[in-house]
Order: structure tokens, then C-alpha cells, then sequence
């Protein structure tokens, strides 16, 4: 059966593994985001959603040489950073990655509401990592209305504040999962999801 490995590093970056090929979205510099560690990671590919430094750090990914095969169709959608057509904090990209029938959602630092073209490319993904902070991207409450738009069979919530990380100005993950009724808790920072999975919001805790 066909399955992807989540694996959450903190605020927006991800690890998504699909046949032992590995693609990280967003790394941060070092120092970046208050209260995280700094990244070392060594994957197949690297996609950043933009290029300031809490999303667009390549430098944290040594690229492997000679992996395998690559077994993701990637999708890019450009969206904006602030609902302000981009003219406050810039572009901001989307990347869906759909392998083996799964797909999986990155919504970088969406800032803006979807489009109707949009919504139906993201429509009903596997997976979906979604902000829910607000002040620099979509707040608790837009994330939650994109949600039940796009009916995600697991919901990623990220690039939040808690006592221990995240930017001050930000809220935290309980301002969204108060609004959540198939929360779970996991002791991990790794997730893997197949078509047999039940809907959820999956909270992963770092390692």
C-alpha cells in the first residue's frame, strides 16, 4: 500500500518521504524563528514557498546525490503572502505533491483567500499543512473555513506560537484546534498517512 511520511521540524518545514525519496518545504535560518533549533537535513529536493529566511534557508538541506527515483508529480500554485495582492510582504507559492494516488499540500505562508480555480487543484488532498497564526498569513479562523472548503483527510496545523517557540505576534495552535472536533495528539514529530488513515487534525510535537 502506498503511503507518505510527514515529518514536522518546527514552524513550517516539513519532510515529506514517498519511496524513500525526500522532499523538504520551507527550512528556516538559524535564528529565525525564536526557540528553534537549527536545521541540518539531508533530502532529495528542496521547495520553499518563498525566500525570506524562516521559509526560503536552503542552506539547512544537503542534497543527496544518486537517490532514487523520483515518484512525486509536483504542482506549484502563486498566491500571495498578504491579502493585499502581494504589495505588504510578496508572492507566496503553494506546492501539492501527489505520488502513489496520495497527495499532500503545503500552503507555504498563505495570506490570502483561494480562488475558485485554486480551491479545486487543492480540493480534498491526503494531506494538508496549513498556517493558522495569523498577522503574517491566514488567522485560526481562515484556516479553519479553508478546511472544511478543501476537506483535507489529515490536517497539518503550523506556523503557530507556543510557550517555547514561534514569533510572539502570532497565535497559538489552541486558537485554531478550538475550532477542531477530530484532534489528535501525537508524541512525535512523524506522521505517516495512507488511504486508510481517518480524517483528522494531527498534531505532531517536535522531537
Amino acid at each position: 500500500m502506498n503511503k507518505l511520511t510527514i515529518t514536522w521540524h518546527g514552524h513550517s518545514c516539513f519532510t515529506i518521504s514517498c519511496n524513500g525519496y525526500d522532499v523538504v518545504l520551507d527550512p528556516y535560518a538559524p535564528g529565525s524563528v525564536p526557540g528553534l533549533p537549527e536545521l541540518s537535513l539531508t533530502a532529495d529536493m528542496v521547495l520553499c514557498s518563498h525566500e525570506h529566511s524562516d521559509h526560503g534557508y536552503t542552506q539547512a538541506v544537503q542534497i543527496r546525490e544518486n537517490g532514487p527515483e523520483n515518484p512525486f508529480q509536483i504542482t506549484k500554485i502563486d498566491t500571495f503572502h498578504d491579502d493585499a495582492s502581494g504589495s505588504m510582504r510578496g508572492p507566496n507559492r503553494i506546492h501539492i505533491l501527489e505520488a502513489g494516488g496520495l497527495k499532500a499540500v503545503h500552503l507555504g505562508d498563505l495570506g490570502c483567500g483561494l480562488t475558485a480555480m485554486q480551491a479545486d487543484l487543492l480540493k480534498k488532498p491526503d494531506v494538508l499543512l496549513i498556517p493558522v497564526g495569523g498577522y503574517y498569513t491566514i488567522d485560526a479562523a481562515q484556516a479553519a473555513e479553508i478546511v472544511e472548503r478543501l476537506s483535507p483527510r489529515v490536517t497539518v496545523p503550523m506556523h503557530y506560537r507556543s510557550d517555547t517557540f514561534g514569533y510572539p505576534v502570532i497565535g497559538r495552535l489552541e486558537e485554531y484546534t478550538s475550532r477542531c472536533s477530530n484532534e489528535i495528539i501525537y508524541d512525535t514529530n512523524v506522521l505517516t498517512v495512507d488511504e486508510r488513515t481517518r480524517v483528522q487534525t494531527a498534531i505532531l510535537t517536535l522531537a
